[in-house]
């Protein structure tokens, strides 16, 4: 599986699910992160943290070890 923060800007995914669970995951969860859920990556900071998620109408900021957690499919490039 690749690694989210690899992936270039405009990358269309689906969240499958989390490597492990955690306090962080369960907070990932409550900002709409939960399996099924689809994303768009939209750009990522000139050093490469944080990137910008688009997921559910609005845009959220995370950081390459935070989106680590991920379990995801890749939808379009």
């Amino acid at each position: 599986m690749p690694d989210l923060a690899t992936l270039p800007p405009g990358t269309a995914i689906r969240i499958t699910g989390y490597l492990a669970e955690s306090d962080y995951t369960a907070h990932l969860q409550r900002l709409g992160l939960v399996p099924g859920t689809q994303a768009t990556i939209v750009r990522r900071a000139p050093l490469g943290n944080p990137m910008e998620l688009r997921l559910r109408g609005f845009s959220l900021a995370m950081r390459p070890e935070e989106a680590s957690a991920l379990e995801f499919e890749v939808i379009s490039t």
